[in-house]
């Protein structure tokens, strides 16, 4: 018989940093050991597998919903390619940041998995400052995600106060059971050491009906025609959870003015943004949150992409024009 497979849920809202964390226990994983990752996306493009894809790990995207709104079997499915093709030792799962992680692990616990996976420490990522703030506090899903960590990952301390991170500390008392603890780290280094625990199944969570009422969508998002020379680009929309999200899809030739693209990013107030896109001397990925925008080379990529996802509706069709003026090359079809 194989030895299970050992499995982490790396859960937080937007923002909080888990894609940052993710890279830097994949810098540090045993070169001998073979890692998976299940990323999960709220909008249609997916941004974070090519934020992961140069760190020596199998990737799988779930773009365009929660896994916890996908029904068993397209998850099932899915799941059990990622684990026929990569026979990885270790397998993260990172649920979107609006996802609710409660029927993910009904599914990773069912008999069917039963000798196949074994569930590590779940991990949630919290940004002190939005512990202070009630419209994440008192969220259904921010709520569900803390209850059901065995680990809580206080990320980026070095922009928040004393006095958010008290606040957190008392938060995390309340707990039963307990937290095996409470990690206070910055820019997601969280020790490697911590990936040796293993879940408490008696961790439950408050809002077992969250999400109950949203359609079930497709494992994978149908992202229509493939892109072309004579069609270089594609836009798409999704909304859910009070958020709304445009995202672009754009062939490798597309070229943008890196000053350009990058002005058009800070300019903008949103929620989260998250790109990759072709400059003149190479890749950059773009990761925009509290205002705060970091630009910072990647590997080339398949495709250029970028997602906007904000709590208010998005004007699609004037973005488009303005991120389209950053544009300095389009293939000629």
């Amino acid at each position: 018989m194989s030895t299970p497979v050992t499995t982490h849920l790396v859960m937080g809202f937007l923002g909080s940093g888990k894609t940052t964390l993710l890279r830097h226990l994949l810098a540090h994983k045993p070169e001998q050991e073979r890692w998976a990752i299940l990323v999960n996306e709220f909008g249609e493009v997916g941004i974070d597998g090519a934020l992961l894809s140069d760190q020596g790990a199998t990737i799988k995207e779930v773009p365009g919903g929660c896994l916890c709104c996908v029904s068993g079997l397209p998850f099932q499915i899915g799941l059990n390619a990622l684990l026929h093709k990569a026979r990885p030792d270790r397998l993260l799962i990172e649920p979107s940041g609006l996802g609710h992680p409660g029927r993910i692990l009904d599914t990773l616990t069912a008999e069917h998995y039963r000798e196949t996976l074994r569930l590590g420490s779940a991990f949630c990522l919290v940004d002190p400052r939005q512990w202070a703030d009630p419209r994440y506090r008192e969220h259904d899903t921010f709520q569900d995600q803390l209850a059901l960590a065995d680990v809580v990952v206080a990320n980026k301390t070095d922009l928040c106060n004393e006095a958010a991170l008290e606040a957190l500390r008392r938060g995390m008392d309340g707990y039963r059971p307990p937290k095996q603890a409470l990690v206070e780290v910055s820019q997601g280094r969280l020790d490697p050491a911590w990936l040796r625990g293993s879940h408490d199944p008696e961790r439950r969570v408050a809002h077992p009906q969250a999400h109950a009422g949203n359609a079930a969508r497709p494992l994978v998002a149908n992202q229509g025609p493939r892109l072309s020379r004579g069609q270089p680009w594609r836009r798409y929309s999704n909304h859910g959870e009070d958020h709304f999200s445009i995202g672009w899809r754009f062939l490798d030739e597309v070229e943008f003015s890196l000053a350009e693209v990058q002005a058009f990013c800070q300019a903008l107030d949103v929620t989260r943004l998250k790109a990759v896109l072709r400059v003149e001397d190479g890749w950059r990925a773009f990761n925009k949150v509290d205002g705060r925008l970091s630009v910072y080379r990647i590997a080339p990529q398949q495709e250029g992409r970028l997602e906007l996802i904000h709590h208010r509706p998005l004007p699609a069709h004037p973005l488009h024009e303005q991120l389209m003026k950053s544009v300095t090359s389009l293939p000629s079809s």
